[in-house]
């Protein structure tokens, strides 16, 4: 019975070899052409003939651009179906291009690693130019700060809201700008020289916590009813 059983397998496996399961079949690799294309490339790779190994290879071509017609939007995208049937033939395919064969070594060549920024933001809601540009205050005429305390001033209030769309007192925002200038931008009087909250809030949009409510009056003109009744 055993070697019934084993018989019957194999005959299995020759007569009908398409339910093999993709695990036992060699490796897809671009799985977006499938495994047909994969076989067609297999097949020219085979033939002896140069000019026929031509043909198969115009003709795969043009298969591949069928099954990927999102291709024809992208620049020279033959280019790129000739790049993939290479790739597809593991470098192996010998046949004339109108393109520059690529080299497995150029393809799978990694990137140059970028480098991390290392500066440090000592308030992130403000950014890092805006900690830069009063860094720089100290190399300014005397009319260029008093310029930037009033411009930045109110930036850095407006960042501020933006970040914590609540409240910010006005000392907070000249105390920050005074530590981020390392001493050479101070505001005298925050309260007059900065826009008030109320205003820039609805300049940007915003609502305090106690705007935008509306009273509800809906009980009150019921318990009205019912007294009257």
């Amino acid at each position: 019975m055993v070697n019934k059983l084993k018989i019957s397998s194999l005959e299995a496996n020759t007569i009908a070899p398409e339910m093999q399961y993709n695990t036992s079949r060699g490796k897809l690799l671009l799985p977006e052409y499938g495994r047909n294309v994969q076989n067609m490339i297999r097949h020219a790779m085979e033939l002896e003939d140069r000019n026929e190994r031509n043909r198969a290879a115009i003709a795969i071509i043009e298969v591949m651009g069928q099954l990927n017609p999102h291709l024809r939007d992208v620049d020279d995208f033959r280019h790129k179906l000739w790049t993939h049937l290479f790739i597809m033939s593991d470098f192996q395919l010998d046949v004339d291009s109108p393109y520059e064969i690529p080299k497995r070594e150029v393809l799978e060549e990694k990137p140059q690693q970028m480098p991390y920024p290392k500066s440090k933001i000592r308030y992130g809601h403000y950014g890092q130019y805006t900690q830069l540009i009063l860094e720089g205050a100290k190399n300014m005429s005397e009319d260029e700060k008093e310029f930037l305390k009033d411009k930045m001033g109110n930036f850095m209030k407006k960042q501020f809201l933006i970040h914590n769309n609540n409240t910010v007192e006005n000392n907070v925002i000249a105390q920050q700008m005074k530590e981020l200038s390392h001493g050479v931008l101070e505001i005298d009087n925050p309260d007059e020289d900065l826009t008030s909250t109320n205003q820039m809030l609805r300049t940007l949009g915003l609502n305090n916590n106690n705007q935008g409510r509306r009273p509800n009056n809906r009980n009150k003109k019921k318990n009205q009813k019912k007294y009257k009744k």
